[in-house]
């Protein structure tokens, strides 16, 4: 058996309304695939991180981890820096799990537009770099 350790395994989803029911789903949609992909319980999760850009304020994304049956987790909700041409309607997801899977072996989920975050797992978002 492994050493257990805490990992943080990131996603991230965009809306294109900011509407209470548009975020609740994007949120719960991009929860429910990090614990599918990771096999995450909520007994081994010690908090869960949920921020939004400036544009999205109609409800705490938080509620959809309520929702889905998360009483006990820990939860916590921020806003995120409005930095200049980032990714607008933008909802983030940090969850620290307790696991004894390898860093290596952690799953990132990324989507809608916000796959364009991580273009090291998502290629097809790669813009080439004069010189390259």
């Amino acid at each position: 058996m492994g050493t257990m350790k805490v990992r943080g395994v990131r996603g991230a989803i965009t809306v294109t309304e900011n509407t209470e029911a548009a975020i609740l789903h994007a949120t719960r949609t991009l929860l429910e695939n990090i614990v599918e992909v990771n096999g995450i319980t909520e007994d081994d999760v010690a908090s869960v991180f949920f921020t939004t850009t400036p544009d999205l304020d109609a409800v705490f994304p938080a509620k959809s981890a309520r929702d889905m049956g998360w009483r006990q987790v820990a939860l916590m909700g921020a806003q995120e820096t409005p930095v200049p041409h980032g990714i607008p309607m933008c909802i983030r997801i940090l969850i620290h799990w307790n696991t004894e899977k390898a860093l290596n072996d952690v799953k990132h989920v990324y989507m809608g537009d916000a796959e364009t975050l991580r273009p090291d797992l998502y290629p097809k978002f790669r813009v080439s770099i004069k010189g390259e």
